[in-house]
């Protein structure tokens, strides 16, 4: 019997054994330093995978599932990896005294055999983290946008709101109308159902999308609201006709079940061509809209369609009462029943007993109840036709309006289109022009009391706050588009005179016939995209004293026949020549050219010796003003001529010179470009104490700036003067104050602006202690400033004593500073303070403000990079706790961010405040612009196609310089 060969076999299978344990024993050594190498690089692998989805977060994305799981698995690796090696360091320390054998090989055979594997486990961890391509994906749109609720307690609307909130839970049904009269409360509705998907349990909808129609039907606006909430690629949007964004929004809604909120429809709307696929065959989609007419929600095929009444007599005397106030109704025992009978009259409309309301919130005795109540009773109750009964009702607030002049700004607002953001200080120059407010001389006085007007009209719910950014007058207006209607309705003596009042919105081409029908045209405004066909001959407007508008095209001829024309607003009018009968206008009083793309003015306008108003604004086409043109305008009292291609020093002095020779003249705003024209300006008694916009820019060689105070400056913008080492104040009395302590008495009352940009040498900003009433402040680009205001003097000093600095200051924005170190030396309240930018501030350590700035409830947002306030130092930890939730990186802000320019906050009518989705730089690449940078002007002696940019909220990434880039992109 063999029994060798077994033997044999089993000596050589444990021969075999031993040695690969033997070997995987040697090459431990080796096998753990390359562990360790490996290790190091995954690590490095992830710090940049790492760093890369944390700017994609940034960017308000979120990383992909893959990378998500990556760097799970590293982190799990990593520990796995660190206890191995520790495992292995611990057995390494366990041998056999005096000899390199271990003591227990077969735990040291199991980690030896593990360290390889591991090796090729890191390195393919290593080499799939280096093969990423996209770390990151665009976040999904929110469900819902919360929508501001206008007016609170929101009442009787319960029953209809039950009832639709039913329906969208109703598989069978898709589309629901939801109509009644003006100001009924649709809207309201509406909107309490957009925000009740904010709180609902109900997740069957992948995204709620609200539209506002309005009127006229305008396709590209509504398709763009779907571009906002879709997130459609540029390169499918862009330049794309109609048709294909229509098959670019069905494409994405046909993925998702949406629910679509349209908002005053006035007609039906074709929903096809918009690109909304049908709803209600087995989508579970819906379509909710609000309309005034039953007959719309027949034409767009409305499943269901629920009417908003009038509310109840219990629900409408608390609403009433609500807005009336307590204070108002106790005021004498007779005033509640009175307030009773007054909401009866109102018929339970909601909008009419909110204005009335408004409108008695002030009489607080009974005899002025029921005088109103008498002359409420004077209209009629049941007149056929809803919308006039509506007016006639609005109209008691009309009528309530304290003087005509009141009332004319009122109706004047109609002239604007329906939704309109309109901005207070063009409606209130516009008021100036016409001549309602021309019982006060003064300019400015005048301007006062269109603020007052403005105030006077929004506490009567005749004017609303718009969406609009906050300006130093206030802010946007809007008007609500029932009032709007029963605004025309009354300018055109209540229906009877329909051409009294002319307002053309987005119509297109007007026909020759139309335009003869407006001889008894009082108003005429053309806006977007509007323009008149070529007549045979010039129309005649006998009684026309207004044009105005925006982007309208006009025929030759068509100013020929005005014999009473007072205001001709033609601010970003598409037209390049400016037709030469406007000289022939004898009665024009105000003309506002601002925007134009002219290349010259025609001589003629030198005989308009009545014209009061002239605005040139941005007109960056234009080569040089007619010699002699502006002396001979002798009843000129306003003049602007900012942001637009600066001539020749001569040129600017012989525009002062001629500006000088003016008599009346005593409101001018201005951009000068050298010395020599602002020493001109300087030198001049008259020109400084007319000039209220101050632009010096360049002005190459000028290291000071004398102030004259008292000074009427409202704003002042120092730009790229890089020889610029003091301000300095000089006292009526001509002596010269030092800059860093001026005289306390010297007050520049009227400053209300001030932006300083590129001004390397200058050194602090000491003298705006004396600018009580500062309420814009930006500085950029400032290289050694250390301190904005440096105080080094006592506490208790007369500046903190008898100055309440910075106490109006709403927007402050530091740009570039990087030895700033503090605004001023000691914490201040900021009272009125709104919004706070810092970016690239690195030495700015501490926040201004004290502890009181956590009890105001102004302060909406912070905004400036991570870092930076990572960085701070904070004495109190309650401010850092209140401040933090209200700070943001530089992205987030983009969105939230309502803040007016920051290159010129007050008339934003003479700035191109636009979005720029892109630009293709002077390298060739092409870079994202961020919503809210602003066009500030071409460069001199360029193509339209070149312009600035002003970078004051460009990401970090780019340059903090304005550069000249060409322009690809959408207005």
């Amino acid at each position: 019997m063999d029994i060798v060969s077994p033997v044999l076999d089993i000596a050589s299978r444990i021969c075999n054994c031993v040695g690969d344990r033997a070997d995987h024993l040697r090459r431990l050594p080796q096998n753990l330093k390359s562990l360790r190498s490996e290790k190091e690089k995954l690590k490095n692998v992830y710090k940049d995978v790492k760093e890369r989805v944390e700017r994609e977060e940034d960017l308000e994305k979120k990383r992909t599932h893959v990378v998500g799981g990556w760097m799970e698995r590293v982190e799990a690796m990593e520990i796995e990896v660190n206890k191995l090696l520790e495992s292995c360091d611990e057995e390494n320390q366990k041998k056999c005294f005096g000899t390199c054998c271990p003591r227990n090989c077969r735990s040291s055979y199991k980690l030896a055999k593990m360290v390889p594997e591991k090796i090729d486990a890191v390195a393919e961890l290593q080499s799939e983290g280096s093969n990423f391509q996209e770390v990151a994906v665009p976040l999904p749109s929110p469900l819902v946008i919360e929508r501001p609720l206008e007016e609170k307690p929101v009442v009787g609307l319960d029953s209809p709101f039950l009832e639709v909130w039913t329906l969208l839970q109703d598989k069978q049904v898709g589309s629901i109308g939801i109509y009644g009269m003006g100001g009924v409360g649709k809207t309201t509705l509406l909107t309490k159902i957009n925000n009740m998907f904010l709180q609902s349990s109900i997740k069957a909808f992948d995204i709620v999308i609200w539209v506002v129609v309005s009127r006229p039907t305008n396709l590209e606006r509504v398709q763009e609201t779907f571009l906002d909430r879709l997130d459609i690629p540029d390169d499918r949007w862009k330049g794309k006709a109609e048709d294909r964004k229509a098959k670019e929004i069905r494409r994405v809604l046909k993925t998702k079940k949406f629910v679509l909120l349209l908002d005053d429809i006035w007609e039906p709307l074709d929903l096809v061509r918009v690109g909304i696929p049908p709803v209600g065959d087995g989508n579970e989609s819906k379509i909710v809209f609000t309309t005034r007419s039953a007959d719309v929600c027949g034409g767009m095929a409305a499943q269901k369609s629920i009417k908003v009444e009038c509310l109840e007599e219990k629900e409408a005397l608390s609403l009433f009462q609500a807005k009336v106030g307590e204070d108002t109704l106790n005021s004498h025992p007779d005033i509640p029943k009175l307030a009773e009978m007054v909401a009866k009259e109102c018929k339970g409309l909601p909008l009419a007993l909110i204005v009335i309301a408004r409108a008695m919130a002030y009489a607080k005795t009974p005899e002025e109840w029921e005088r109103n109540l008498q002359k409420l009773r004077l209209y009629p109750k049941d007149v056929a036709g809803t919308e006039t009964y509506l007016f006639s009702v609005l109209a008691f607030s009309y009528d309530y309006l304290p003087d005509e002049a009141t009332k004319s700004c009122f109706l004047y607002c109609s002239l604007f289109p329906e939704d309109d953001q309109i901005p207070p200080e063009h409606l209130i120059q516009l008021w100036i022009g016409e001549g309602f407010l021309d019982e006060y001389d003064d300019i400015q006085e005048a301007r006062n009391q269109g603020g007052k007007i403005i105030q006077m009209l929004k506490h009567a719910c005749l004017l609303e706050v718009g969406t609009g950014p906050f300006s130093i007058d206030g802010e946007y207006l809007k008007m609500h588009d029932v009032i709007r209607d029963m605004a025309l309705w009354l300018a055109c003596e209540k229906g009877k005179k329909k051409n009294k009042f002319v307002v053309k919105d987005g119509v297109g081409l007007i026909r020759a016939q139309e335009v003869h029908k407006w001889k008894d045209a009082q108003k005429i405004a053309l806006w977007n995209e509007t323009s008149i066909e070529k007549l045979r001959e010039p129309p005649r407007f006998p009684n026309t004293e207004t044009i105005i508008g925006r982007r309208f095209k006009f025929p030759s001829g068509f100013f020929t026949n005005m014999s009473v024309i007072r205001v001709l607003d033609f601010s970003k009018v598409e037209i390049r020549k400016l037709p030469a009968e406007i000289g022939n206008l004898a009665t024009l009083q105000y003309l506002n050219l601002s925007g134009v793309m002219i290349e010259y003015l025609p001589i003629e306008l030198k005989n308009l010796k009545n014209l009061r108003f002239l605005m040139l604004d941005q007109l960056f086409s234009l080569a040089l003003l007619p010699n002699q043109m502006v002396s001979s305008l002798s009843s000129l009292q306003l003049f602007s001529m900012k942001f637009f291609s600066s001539p020749s020093s001569a040129d600017e002095i012989m525009l002062l010179e001629e500006l000088e020779q003016l008599e009346h003249v005593n409101d001018i705003s201005i951009m000068l470009t050298s010395i020599e024209s602002s020493q001109r300006l300087f030198e001049s008694h008259k020109l400084r104490r007319s000039t209220t916009f101050l632009q010096l820019e360049g002005c190459w060689g000028m290291n000071q700036v004398q102030l004259v105070s008292p000074s009427c400056i409202k704003e002042l913008v120092l730009d790229k003067c890089y020889e610029l080492e003091e301000v300095k104040i000089i006292h009526c009395e001509k002596q010269a104050v030092p800059s860093k302590f001026p005289n306390p008495q010297c007050c520049f009352n009227n400053l209300l602006s001030v932006r300083v940009k590129g001004c390397k040498k200058l050194l602090n900003l000491n003298w705006l202690i004396h600018a009580p009433k500062l309420q814009y402040l930006q500085i950029e680009h400032s290289r050694i400033i250390e301190k904005v205001i440096e105080d080094e003097r006592s506490e208790g000093s007369e500046i903190e004593s008898g100055l309440s600095v910075f106490s109006r200051l709403i927007y402050l924005t530091l740009i570039d500073l990087p030895k700033l170190e503090s605004i001023y030396e000691h914490p201040l309240p900021f009272p009125s303070l709104r919004q706070m930018i810092v970016r690239d501030c690195p030495m700015l350590k501490k926040l201004p403000f004290d502890s009181s700035i956590c009890m105001s409830k102004k302060l909406e947002i912070i905004e400036g990079q991570q870092e930076w306030w990572d960085g701070l130092e904070w004495n109190d930890q309650t401010l850092m706790h209140n401040l933090t939730p209200i700070f943001s990186t530089s992205v987030e802000a983009y969105k939230m961010l309502k803040a007016p320019n920051p290159f010129h906050p007050l008339t934003r009518q003479s700035l191109i405040s636009t979005k720029f989705e892109s630009y293709s730089a002077n390298n060739g690449n092409l870079v994202q612009f961020p919503p809210y940078s602003s066009l500030i002007q071409t460069t001199t002696g360029t193509s339209p196609s070149s312009f600035i940019f002003s970078t004051a909220h460009l990401p970090s990434s780019l340059p903090h310089s304005e550069q000249s880039f060409n322009f690809h992109g959408t207005r």
